[in-house]
């Protein structure tokens, strides 16, 4: 790593610390406005002034501290059972493993529809409106349909992962295979080159930073796509099975719902980071056009 990389590195990492710390100021400052405990009221979004000098918080939300959030990690996640955190890194590990074979079926399904898009104008035409519309239907409505038709299971999870992460591949993939200069396509024509090495040796390479942003937003949105997943499908073993058990439990112990949700985040960042690794190790030394 060069020192301009190692420079930009390290103001990344500290603006990400600062962000960190003030969203945590954020968090205590809302818990002192609203009080502790919060109160409650029967208008669901409200703010009302009300002695003694107290902004009232009008919901029945009930933050904790983020030291309690913390230290819930230490506590059993049930009554003689193992750490919070043993259970919430067996879940990740599984929803991770969903999510990853999600992603990889989405992404590669991405990938020849945007090749096919490129080459073959006709389907570009007739078929992307339906790509289009498919990400406006709900996720949680197609969620159920997709494990009844499945009969439940992991498979049925990492479909709705791949769902959501074809798309962005789709349109990253199109959009980058046409991006190369017509001068840059017409020489390869000059050539005799076939279609074949046109795309391999021109088209795919100018299409890399464009694809490999569509991966990095389909990376944590496979993640997404499996805790969804999880949810109507019975599956206790992920995450999405632990943010449905501790929220029955929520007002006794609010803690272990948000270090799950805490824990879901990381995995997230986790796999976007993986994908920023893989495309710095292949587009290291490249120019990368400016979006």
């Amino acid at each position: 790593m060069n020192q301009s990389a190692t420079r930009k590195f390290i103001r990344q990492a500290i603006s990400m610390t600062v962000l960190i710390l003030m969203i945590g100021v954020i968090w205590e400052l809302i818990k002192v406005v609203g009080g502790d405990p919060w109160w409650a009221d029967s208008n669901p979004f409200g703010w009302e002034f009300k002695p003694p000098f107290r902004w009232k918080f009008a919901s029945d939300l009930n933050l904790p501290h983020l030291w309690d959030i913390f230290g819930s990690f230490a506590q059993p996640a049930r009554r003689n059972g193992p750490p919070l955190i043993n259970i919430l890194i067996s879940a990740a590990f599984f929803t991770f493993r969903e999510a990853v074979v999600g992603f990889t079926f989405g992404a590669l399904l991405g990938f020849i529809l945007g090749t096919v898009f490129a080459h073959v104008p006709l389907m570009e035409r007739g078929c992307m409106p339906y790509v289009v519309a498919s990400q406006t239907i709900p996720i949680l409505a197609l969620a159920p349909m997709v494990i009844i038709w499945l009969k439940a299971g992991w498979i049925s999870v990492a479909v709705i992962s791949a769902y959501l992460t074809f798309f962005p591949v789709t349109i990253n993939t199109l959009r980058g295979l046409k991006s190369p200069d017509p001068l840059a396509i017409d020489l390869m024509n000059s050539y005799a080159a076939s279609k074949w090495d046109t795309l391999w040796k021109l088209r795919f390479p100018a299409a890399l930073p464009y694809i490999f942003t569509a991966l990095k937003v389909s990376a944590t949105a496979s993640i997404v796509g499996a805790i969804i997943g999880e949810l109507p499908s019975g599956i206790r073993d992920g995450l999405g099975g632990a943010i449905l058990n501790f929220n029955q439990f929520y007002i006794s112990g609010p803690g272990k719902l948000w270090a799950t949700i805490l824990i879901s985040a990381v995995v997230g960042i986790f796999f976007f980071l993986v994908i920023t690794l893989a495309e710095w190790l292949v587009l290291r030394g490249r120019y990368r056009p400016v979006e």
